[in-house]
């Protein structure tokens, strides 16, 4: 069975919201073990266990949230090599244009020699229905991807 992690970071609780839209859809492929956690709470044995990853940050200041970054921090050096080639999508909410997190994300994610799967979802503001549903179409199309061995 693969597994799709989905670590979140969120104050406002809008990033969880899309995170959580994003995880319901992806639970829907049978063959498919969705864990969703705070990127705080995440480490290197949920890394090197997971078969593909989805991000979601609040953009804060134009940068992604600390929470993501201090995950990125303790993983880094531990999971070097280990995890080259993994599939990974971006999932961003936004109050400016989401720019800044999206390349510094991106930036870091070609350091451990991660893969974009997809292009990111950037949501401006307050989460409306349709940013749900494209946060639920994300987790859904990852998680089919990688049930059909495409990811």
């Amino acid at each position: 069975m693969k597994t799709l992690l989905v670590l979140w970071s969120s104050q406002t609780g809008n990033t969880l919201q899309l995170a959580k839209a994003a995880a319901a859809a992806a639970m829907q492929e049978s063959s498919v073990t969705v864990r969703i956690m705070p990127a705080l709470q995440a480490g290197v044995d949920e890394l090197l266990g997971c078969d593909a990853l989805l991000l979601a940050t609040p953009e804060n200041f134009g940068y992604m949230a600390g929470a993501l970054k201090d995950f990125f921090d303790r993983t880094y050096y531990p999971a070097q090599g280990k995890v080259a080639g993994l599939p990974y999508a971006i999932l961003i909410s936004a109050g400016n244009d989401g720019l800044g997190a999206q390349q510094a994300i991106e930036r870091i994610a070609r350091g451990y020699c991660w893969r974009q799967a997809y292009p990111p979802l950037l949501v401006r503001g307050v989460p409306q229905p349709a940013d749900l549903a494209a946060a639920a179409e994300l987790g859904a199309t990852l998680a089919a991807a990688l049930s059909i061995g495409m990811l």
